[in-house]
């Protein structure tokens, strides 16, 4: 228990920082209220330097992958505390500080706001730590709750309450399914830790075939993750919620449920998947189709839709779905060998890449607002992000900032060669391709070239074209953080570039602890023997 509580500084300090935003959040100061979100960076800086700090006190299947998770975490983390500064209580801050109206505890939102997003960031680095079933499924949820307030809080608008709305639903859905899955899994192995089920399987595995309880429930569980990372067919959620959530808020839904549910899958296949397959390292067949065909569909739904969107919250959804669907790649090819890349290695530095680029591009569409401010259906005030892409006509003339911003990360999230994103997606092809996977290799290559259509109009529309009416109705919102976290993205998406190599190999490490088969981890005294 002393050496699992070691490993676990990193959530401690999130959860004391999150005790102190919400009593601070409360205070009639309004100078006080305003460090809520200073709070909440530093703690995520304070938690990524204990990750990294505490790696030698890291257990479980795949130790490697809590230090660089949780590092990875804090930093993206950082970029969004700075995007959601300013989301929620602006018009009532505003009141207070002119005398119109007094402070009201009831009516301040911000400590429980800020509390909500530490509470879904602790959630997140608690996946990277479980070692059980009961575990992965807690965290998933302290994960995903708060979100869902999150999205209702985001804004004014009632489409912000629809969206919590549908999303809490499909994601209890989700959850259920995945529960199911979970127990199926007990079921088929006896146990709920990771280590244990590992055990089983590769006893199984060794005796000839897998309990078909198991691979039921692995399969199930699958399903139900597949609602955290937007993939087919659980993707039909996306588009609407980021859409009707503060872009800020969308920013952080577009990571954080993702980044999570991807590390549930790679402890799963780890417990269960590439060590006990027919070959001996690859996954299941019937794990491996699933996902195959999962892969494909999400790469292909979410491409054509974005290409059909004018709403660039839509388009950013939807190509949400589509970098599911890439990822997945590297999850079917596994952690590799000494002679073959690893999928999984390429799957955490995409998640890096993704969170900033992603990041920086909702943090220009947030950054972009309209001039007056209109009263809602309830009589409160809001100014509407700049939603449609004719928005972005001539950004780069009359706001050059935020202009170039976007048009980097676009480019990044295209994979344009030399920035972060195509040294992303780069290893997921040779992966793919190490791993034999071929046709999947093939798709992902023609749903790249698709996704160049509708990020190149994000290119294209801000950098050759002249600013038309647009560019009055739209000003720049008075909350510079989000400037800054466009300005910090689009610089990453260059200077990072420089480090790829070093941070790929840090994913690799996190990456190599996967384990061996049973069967090849003998004692070297009976291996002589039995060559004997």
């Amino acid at each position: 228990m002393a050496e699992k509580l070691a490993s676990l500084w990193p959530e401690i300090t999130l959860f004391i920082a999150t005790c102190i935003v919400m009593v601070v959040g409360l205070s009639p100061s309004a100078a006080v209220r305003r460090t809520c979100g200073l709070i909440s960076g530093v703690a995520l800086a304070a938690a990524g330097i204990l990750a990294i700090g505490t790696a030698d006190q890291a257990k479980g299947l795949m130790p490697g992958l809590l230090p660089y998770a949780k590092a990875v975490i804090a930093f993206v983390g950082v970029l969004l505390t700075m995007l959601l500064t300013g989301v929620v209580d602006r018009f009532e801050e505003e009141a207070i500080e002119k005398g119109s109206a007094g402070f009201d505890p009831l009516r301040s939102t911000r400590g429980e706001f800020f509390a909500f997003f530490l509470f879904s960031m602790t959630g997140l680095m608690l996946c990277a730590s479980a070692d059980s079933l009961i575990w992965l499924f807690l965290a998933l949820e302290l994960t995903s709750l708060p979100t869902y307030v999150m999205v209702a809080m985001s804004s004014p608008r009632q489409k912000a309450k629809e969206a919590a709305v549908k999303y809490f639903f499909l994601g209890a859905l989700g959850a259920a399914v995945f529960l199911y899955g979970f127990a199926l899994l007990y079921g088929g192995t006896g146990s709920v830790h990771l280590a244990e089920i590992q055990t089983a399987i590769a006893a199984q595995a060794a005796e000839g075939s897998i309990n078909p309880i198991a691979l039921t429930g692995l399969v199930i569980a699958l399903l139900g993750i597949a609602f955290k990372i937007a993939a087919v067919p659980m993707h039909f959620y996306a588009a609407d919620v980021y859409q009707g959530a503060a872009s800020p808020v969308a920013a952080m839904l577009a990571f954080v449920p993702k980044t999570a549910g991807f590390i549930t899958i790679i402890l799963l296949c780890a417990a269960v998947g590439w060590n006990h397959g027919p070959m001996g390292d690859q996954l299941p067949e019937i794990v491996r189709v699933t996902l195959w065909v999962m892969a494909a569909l999400t790469m292909i739904v979410g491409n054509v839709l974005a290409w059909l969107q004018s709403s660039v919250k839509r388009m950013l959804a939807y190509s949400s779905v589509a970098h599911s669907g890439y990822m997945l790649v590297g999850v079917i090819a596994g952690p590799g060998d000494a002679f073959t890349s690893s999928g999984v290695a390429a799957v955490l530095f995409y998640l890096l890449a993704y969170g900033i680029m992603n990041t920086g591009a909702f943090a220009v569409v947030s950054a972009l607002e309209t001039r007056q401010a209109a009263r809602t259906d309830t009589g409160e005030l809001v100014h509407d992000e700049a939603d449609d892409i004719n928005a972005f006509r001539g950004l780069c003339r009359h706001n050059p900032v935020l202009g170039w911003s976007m048009v980097l990360c676009a480019l990044s999230l295209l994979g344009f060669p030399l920035t972060l994103g195509f040294f992303g997606k780069l290893p997921l092809f040779t992966a793919g391709i190490d791993a034999g996977e071929i046709p999947l290799v093939v798709v992902l290559g023609i749903n790249s070239a698709i996704a160049a259509f509708y990020y190149l109009r994000l290119v294209a529309l801000p950098l050759f074209e002249h600013p038309g009416d647009e560019a009055e109705a739209y000003v720049e919102s008075p909350n510079h953080g989000r400037r800054v976290v466009g300005v910090v993205a689009a610089g990453g998406v260059l200077v990072l570039t420089v480090l790829a190599s070093p941070l790929m190999d840090a994913a690799f490490d996190a990456s190599a602890d996967a384990p061996l088969p049973v069967a090849e981890s003998e004692p070297p005294g009976e291996q002589t023997a039995s060559l004997d």
